[in-house]
């Protein structure tokens, strides 16, 4: 199977499963967006803690 045969069959596969939009209903963006950003902010926060000059 050559590469190209390869891609248009995960093209094909790709685009017989849009039918809902893609999105799974179980992934909200607020959660997940919110759940990144306090996970930024909690690095953030241990970065901050140990480049301590003094």
């Amino acid at each position: 199977m050559s590469f190209h045969s390869a891609a248009a069959q995960l093209v094909t596969l790709a685009a017989e499963g849009e039918e809902h939009g893609g999105n799974h209903e179980s992934l909200s963006p607020l959660l997940t967006g919110g759940g990144a950003f306090v996970a930024l902010m909690l690095l953030l926060w241990i970065t901050t803690r140990f480049n301590r000059d003094r």
